[in-house]
């Protein structure tokens, strides 16, 4: 059988659209190569990519470190069930745990909507003692497009056509403690939400809100959730974003750049919150597995060694100065909202044609909610390519009309 890299980028769209499911609006591109922040299509166009792996190349394209982990592991033990014990995972625990500030034990899967569904399962396993269930999450935000993980997320969008949505959640406005507080009742267990919305437009928490929000838990005795599936493993510039505030959340979900882009989930807990997932109670066959443990580990080996966490906290600088500045000449850009290699670009005009702009100059971007670019850039990028991608987008903010 052929594989991609054989075939050109239209004979790859005509077997996609015969044989997948057409469930994703794709570019015209057929991706066959990678290698930090570059990628390469089916002919042989390299293209800046601002948006590696939907959040999940935090360092870049096949990291150098992941690689080898990968090709050693998967020549040695790819997997086996969790009935039995592996190394690469016990370590992979004790490396999240060391950098929770809370102690945590951990649980592995495969996804972001695993790793939220298996919170929200731990979050009523904790309140069903006291009869206890619902939990708030707050508008604006993404948890998944499974039933338990989208019922989560509130924006009714998402929801169309696969009503109706589970019971037992409430929803209130993101910053606003005293809606939250207003949503909570006798039956609430948890709530939970995304530290800094991601998909919602890079929107950061206000000031004091969080430190707030572990107070109302706290005051409630429920727990608090954090959804750092996009946010955490150094994206912010902190191992994860709570850490910016001083918090220590009872449940913590992650997936995306754990693994540096292999597949994987993981929830990280208090041990007193934890340790009601006992035998039965949950699984995930893949969750775990030596070949995606072995890669998480690379990654954190790979963000301590080159102090990534510090390089996130420059980037993020360098790319408010340089949105910042355009703002400054280019009247579309209404906000900039930066938060280490979480940058958003609010626009007052739709940012589809942007995308596709810096499309056509080898530039890859996002979209979020209509009006936000969002960038999500890897930790590995250098001073001179944020350069160039920031020179192109300017360029076509600054080709558009008003």
């Amino acid at each position: 059988m052929a594989t991609t890299d054989t075939l050109s980028t239209e004979q790859v769209i005509s077997l996609a659209k015969k044989y997948l499911t057409q469930n994703y609006t794709r570019y015209p591109v057929c991706l066959v190569r990678g290698d930090n922040s570059w990628v390469w299509d089916a002919e042989g166009n390299r293209y800046l990519d601002f948006f590696p792996g939907w959040g999940c190349g935090l360092l870049g394209h096949c990291p150098p470190k992941v690689v080898q982990a990968v090709q050693e592991q998967v020549a040695t033990l790819i997997h086996v069930p969790n009935t039995w014990y592996t190394e690469p995972q016990a370590l992979l625990g004790q490396a999240l745990s060391e950098r929770s500030d809370f102690g945590a034990v951990c649980f592995f899967c495969n996804s972001g909507t695993e790793a939220n569904e298996a919170a929200i399962k731990l979050a009523r396993l904790n309140g069903k003692p006291k009869g206890r269930y619902k939990i708030v999450t707050l508008t604006g935000g993404f948890h998944g497009r499974t039933m338990g993980a989208l019922t989560a997320t509130a924006q009714p969008k998402y929801h169309a056509g696969v009503e109706p949505m589970l019971p037992g959640f409430n929803y209130a406005p993101f910053g606003d403690l005293a809606a939250i507080e207003k949503a909570i009742d006798g039956e609430t267990c948890a709530v939970m939400l995304e530290p800094i919305q991601g998909e919602g437009g890079i929107n950061l928490p206000p000031s004091g809100f969080l430190e707030g929000l572990r107070a109302l838990c706290d005051k409630h005795g429920l727990l608090l959730i954090l959804d750092e599936v996009q946010t955490g493993m150094g994206r912010t510039g902190k191992w994860f974003a709570y850490q910016h505030w001083g918090i220590k959340p009872d449940i913590v979900t992650l997936a995306k750049a754990l693994a540096g882009g292999v597949a994987m989930g993981g929830l990280m807990a208090k041990p007193e919150v934890g340790d009601k997932l006992k035998p039965g109670t949950h699984a995930a066959t893949f969750g775990g597995n030596p070949l995606a443990a072995r890669a998480a580990l690379a990654t954190i080996e790979t963000i301590d060694a080159d102090n990534l966490l510090d390089r996130a906290t420059q980037i993020g600088e360098k790319f408010l100065a340089r949105f910042t500045a355009l703002k400054e000449k280019c009247p579309l850009i209404t906000d900039v909202r930066v938060k280490g290699t979480m940058i958003g670009v609010e626009l007052a005009v739709e940012g589809a044609p942007i995308v596709e702009a810096c499309l056509k100059h080898g530039l890859l971007i996002n979209c979020t909610h209509q009006t936000v670019l969002r960038l999500l850039p890897a930790l590995t990028i250098s001073d001179e390519q944020i350069d160039d991608g920031c020179d192109i987008i300017g360029e076509a903010l600054l080709a558009m009309k008003p």
